[in-house]
């Protein structure tokens, strides 16, 4: 297993109040950091295909791939 970067942020207050908001919902500070910074950095990564973040998920057959949402990023 990789060694983890630990690294520390600072928030803007209406950040710091939606990250109370996701832990109120049982999400970690850390997985909600994690989920989004691999969402923007996905442009970043070499060799790798965009990351699934598992945010969004359907049953409906009708509706396109996650990795459709963030296409726009791709520059």
């Amino acid at each position: 297993m990789s060694r983890k970067f630990t690294t520390t942020v600072q928030l803007e207050p209406e950040d710091a109040e939606a990250l109370a908001k996701a832990r109120e919902d049982g999400l970690s500070a850390s997985d909600l950091v994690r989920r989004g910074l691999r969402i923007v950095a996905s442009t970043y990564y070499e060799n790798r295909r965009p990351p699934s973040t598992g945010l969004f998920v359907s049953t409906d057959r009708k509706l396109g791939e996650e990795s459709e949402l963030f296409k726009d990023l791709k520059r």
